[in-house]
């Protein structure tokens, strides 16, 4: 089982963030250093939300997705 610490609406507010801001990157801002770290940083949070684990939650002990447990 493939741990995550993202809930569902973290993961995709995050890939949307991340379509977003590769989209300004590219098409809105284009060339120059805003267009590059708006096309560099906005695959961190689509990353993120795709695969569900966020390293720097993982870094402060903290997770939006609620853990199940069985008794």
């Amino acid at each position: 089982m493939q741990y995550t610490n993202e809930a569902g609406w973290d993961r995709a507010l995050r890939i949307l963030l991340g379509l977003v801001m590769i989209y300004l990157g590219w098409f809105v801002i284009g060339d120059g250093l805003v267009g590059a770290v708006f096309k560099i940083f906005g695959f961190l949070p689509l990353i993120t939300g795709l695969l569900g684990w966020c390293p720097f939650y993982s870094l402060l002990g903290f997770a939006s997705k609620k853990i199940r447990r069985s008794d």
